[in-house]
Formats: C-alpha cells, sequence, structure tokens
C-alpha cells in the first residue's frame, strides 16, 4: 500500500500541465515565478501535501493539508492519523469517508509514488513508481477540514484501487490514479453522478518503471510513518 510519494512541480508546471487553473495571486507565485522549488519533497502520512481542489468561489487552487485523518478532532496535530487511505470500494458509503467523497474531492499531483513488497521477515521492501514521461501523476483524494482554536485544520486520505499488472507483482492496492481528462469530473466541475464518478477511480495501465527504493544514508529520522 502506498506510504510515500513525491511532489515536485513548480506551481507554474502545474498550472500548465492542469487547465484551466484560474488561481488566486494568494495561492500561487507569480506567473514568471518557477515556484522556488527546484528539489523533490517527499511526503509521508502526517506530512503536509499540496493538494488541487476547488475553493469555495469554484475556482481550483492548492491548499497544504496533512496526510492523515484521525477519529476525534479533538486528536492533536501531531499525533498518528486513524486513516491514511479510503479503498475505492467502500468511499461512497462508508460514514467515515462518504460525505467528503459527495463533496470533497481532490488530486494529489505527484511525480513518484511507492508501493510496498512483503517479506518473509515482516519487513516491507519499497519500490517507486515513475512515469517515463516525466508528466505529473494525478491521484484521487479526498479532503477534511475541522475549525480548531488554533485555526482551520486541512488532512485528507488517498483513495485507493486494486493493483494494476504492474504494481500486482509486489502488491494487491494501489493509489487510484486518475486519466487527465477525468480531473474536471473528479473535482466536481463537470457534472457527473455519484456512480459515475466512483466508475474513474479504477486501475490503469500506466507507462511507468517500477524500481526498488536505493536505500539512503542514515539521517536523523523524520517524523511520520512507514519511514
Amino acid at each position: 500500500m502506498c506510504g510515500k510519494f513525491t511532489q515536485m512541480y513548480s506551481w507554474r508546471e502545474v498550472v500548465d500541465f492542469s487547465q484551466p487553473l484560474d488561481a488566486h495571486a494568494d495561492d500561487r507565485p507569480s506567473p514568471d515565478d518557477d515556484g522556488g522549488n527546484d528539489s523533490e519533497e517527499t511526503v509521508t502520512p502526517m506530512r503536509s501535501a499540496s493538494v488541487l481542489h476547488l475553493k469555495a468561489e469554484g475556482f481550483r487552487g492548492v491548499t497544504q493539508m496533512r496526510w492523515g485523518w484521525s477519529k476525534s478532532i479533538s486528536v492533536v496535530r501531531y499525533e498518528r492519523p486513524d486513516y491514511i487511505h479510503a479503498r475505492a470500494e467502500t468511499i461512497d458509503a462508508r460514514p467515515t469517508f462518504r460525505d467528503a467523497f459527495r463533496q470533497r474531492r481532490s488530486i494529489l499531483v505527484v511525480r513518484t509514488f511507492n508501493e510496498g513488497a512483503e517479506l518473509p521477515n515482516g519487513k516491507t521492501k519499497q519500490h517507486v513508481i515513475t512515469p517515463n514521461d516525466g508528466r505529473p501523476v494525478g491521484i484521487a483524494a479526498i479532503w477534511n477540514l475541522e475549525s480548531r482554536d488554533d485555526g482551520p485544520f486541512y488532512s485528507f486520505v488517498m483513495a485507493t484501487v486494486g493493483a494494476n499488472k504492474l504494481i500486482s507483482t509486489i502488491t494487491d492496492r494501489m493509489p487510484a490514479v486518475l486519466q487527465h481528462d477525468d480531473w474536471p469530473k473528479w473535482l466536481g466541475e463537470e457534472p457527473g453522478s455519484a456512480e459515475e464518478v466512483k466508475a474513474l477511480l479504477r486501475p490503469i495501465e500506466g507507462d511507468w518503471t517500477m524500481r526498488p527504493q536505493e536505500k539512503s544514508p542514515k539521517t536523523q529520522r523524520p517524523m511520520g510513518l512507514f519511514q
């Protein structure tokens, strides 16, 4: 199951790929700014990610949200979440996710994502999935907003589906990757019944490469799950 992904696209690249993206000035750098993001950002549960969704005004924008929901709003921001994934098969029926599926759908624009292969010794060997054309991958997600004493708290969970042929060689689940033409319907810009929207969540056979992740030199351990 996916427990890590990377984001490194500048806002300008996301805009170019994801038209129409009528972001307001407070949501993005100036059009001539590359966003200053020339390094890869790795996102794991409990960390924040840039999440593409429809703003209340009806235009697309990006908000920083924590990966993971908790059952109780009394949980502090840095406690381990109860949910990081929502199965596509039950996302429209399970009370935890039902309202968000209907009203608060979003997209994670990623460069790569990880899947883990369970080893006989109980450990997990991470594999990195990378699109061969270098274009962004859009992963379906749903988001939540809580009003807390210290301000609004945004969080999201990733939708998952059964694995495609490539990923099924190491595990049975994968993120719900959206075809680019389906982004408007998933976000709610185009009309669609609940059944039609749910049908967008299906395994796709992307032109991807999957490689075992290379071990990095040991550094100070970051906060999060599946590290």
